[in-house]
């Protein structure tokens, strides 16, 4: 390189430095990076700066041509620290440079398209710059991404291969390493950047094969991955290893990979025919009172639909349209255990459903309904049965739950043994009774409040209690089956 270049390029170095970069238009999927750029060099522009986020190992095609005018390009590309990896003028006597740069380490690399001369120079016109992804070399240590396939060799003296990925939490991957030549028995290893093993296969389940495969591998935690491509015993040979993203990768496109939610969050996102349904988790603790609410967005035509399950996702709440319009909403649910729960944001129909568009989730806790309930009392859920004694020592039991305005409730009161004249009551949050009940039936001596509309939303109380009245015995004692139900209203 003469002096004059070398000037050049120093002084094109340091003003890379503080130069404004443009990202070149990459593949969102990160399976792939490749884009076109247009630009314009004269003399008061004489070098555009872009960057380019690559991969150790990985090969880029540059394909910079002149367009119009006498532009003479110049292609140059610095690693993130100053270190020029590529430097190229004319390719062949052609007006354009056309090159294949490997690259050296994982990082970002700045790309500059300049005029022959630079500030210095003479030629003006505009260009086409061509970034294309060729592929990984196989060699040990290149890093990988989706979609990528490499070939390796296994034997006495190179024993174990390993690769890099970069993975984001909730990515879904399959990694399959198969035999090609040898006798080669393959073993796969994935560790985290802790060196920690997360996933190991010796031979694929469920196949006659001695070929190794990791199937849905989630990844907890967005940071560097390693494969290690090994052997089982002393086999040797070679493999083609491949690391794959499955259609529902990504967090909250799957019940595997749900994406985090808190109280008080509001969550924005869409469904699409091919995405109708999308999940999140959360931490509630018992009692609990929470809200769920699924709008729908700016654009689209969604009929959201909700469901909350529990942590094994046994449906526990789902709702249509309790929101305004086709909006979804879950009102006013109490947890009934400490726990994790799910949300499962989907449309009317789910997969045979025929709306899709944006939409905005939000999780909401409201004030503890039990807060002001007296010490020892235990809350019931609709469903709920329970067991308790009457005598001169109890003469009465008290139970908490929450209603809503409208919901219809039974309550029941059956004698197992003793001669209990049985007594129930029930009281609002201000435990003043509302209604009550003595005998179910002439000459029967269990209670039952039947098909009972509440008249507000709030804590609601049931006295469980013995008759105390003149007409009979008011000291009868015995054991007692109470049930709390929900009826259709």
């Amino acid at each position: 390189m003469n002096r004059f270049c070398l000037f050049l390029l120093l002084a094109l170095l340091a003003s890379v430095v503080g130069a404004q970069s443009r990202e070149i238009n990459t593949d969102e999927t990160r399976i792939k990076h490749e884009g076109l750029i247009s630009g314009n060099l004269d003399a008061d522009n004489a070098r555009d700066v872009y960057f380019v986020d690559g991969l150790r190992g990985e090969v880029i095609r540059f394909e910079l041509t002149a367009t119009a005018g006498d532009l003479d390009p110049v292609l140059a590309v610095f690693d993130d620290v100053g270190q020029l990896d590529l430097y190229r003028d004319d390719s062949a006597g052609t007006s354009g440079v056309y090159h294949d740069l490997t690259m050296q380490r994982t990082g970002r690399y700045f790309v500059v398209v300049g005029r022959f001369g630079y500030d210095l120079g003479a030629t003006s016109g505009s260009y086409d710059l061509r970034m294309t992804r060729k592929g990984v070399l196989s060699e040990r240590g290149s890093t990988l991404r989706y979609g990528d396939s490499v070939i390796g060799t296994i034997s006495d003296t190179n024993a174990e291969v390993y690769y890099t990925f970069q993975a984001e939490q909730g990515d879904i991957l399959t990694i399959s390493m198969l035999r090609s030549s040898g006798t080669l028995d393959p073993y796969l290893r994935v560790v985290d950047s802790d060196r920690f093993v997360i996933a190991e296969n010796d031979d694929q389940p469920g196949a006659e094969t001695r070929n190794a495969r990791i199937d849905a591998l989630i990844i907890q935690e967005t940071g560097a991955y390693i494969v290690m491509a090994t052997r089982y015993d002393d086999s040797s040979g070679s493999f083609v290893l491949s690391v794959e993203e499955a259609e529902n990768s990504g967090t909250g496109n799957s019940p595997q990979a749900p994406l985090p939610i808190n109280f008080g969050d509001t969550r924005s996102a869409s469904l699409s025919p091919l995405q109708f349904e999308r999940f999140y988790a959360f931490d509630a603790s018992e009692n609990d009172l929470i809200t769920i609410s699924m709008a729908r967005g700016d654009s689209g035509n969604l009929d959201s639909f909700l469901y909350l399950t529990d942590s094994g996702f046994t449906p526990l709440a789902e709702d249509d349209d309790s929101g305004e319009g086709q909006n979804a909403k879950i009102i006013d649910f109490r947890i009934p255990v400490a726990g994790k729960y799910y949300i499962i944001a989907t449309r009317f129909d789910g997969n045979v459903g025929a709306t899709s568009g944006a939409y905005r989730l939000s999780l909401e806790l409201l004030d503890d309904p039990f807060v002001g309930v007296p010490p020892g009392t235990i809350s019931l859920d609709y469903g709920t049965s329970i067991t308790g004694l009457i005598n001169g020592d109890n003469q009465a039991d008290t139970y908490a739950f929450y209603g809503r305005q409208g919901e219809v409730v039974s309550i029941s009161m059956t004698r197992v043994d003793g001669n209990l004249d049985a007594l129930l009551e029930l009281l609002n949050g201000a435990q003043e009774v509302v209604t009550r009940n003595d005998d179910r039936a002439a000459n029967d001596q269990n209670a039952l409040i039947d098909n009972f509309a509440l008249p507000v939303t709030g804590t609601y109380y049931i006295r469980a209690r013995r008759y105390a009245g003149t007409d009979g015995d008011p000291d009868t004692s015995g054991s007692y089956s109470l049930v709390l139900a929900e009826r259709p209203g």
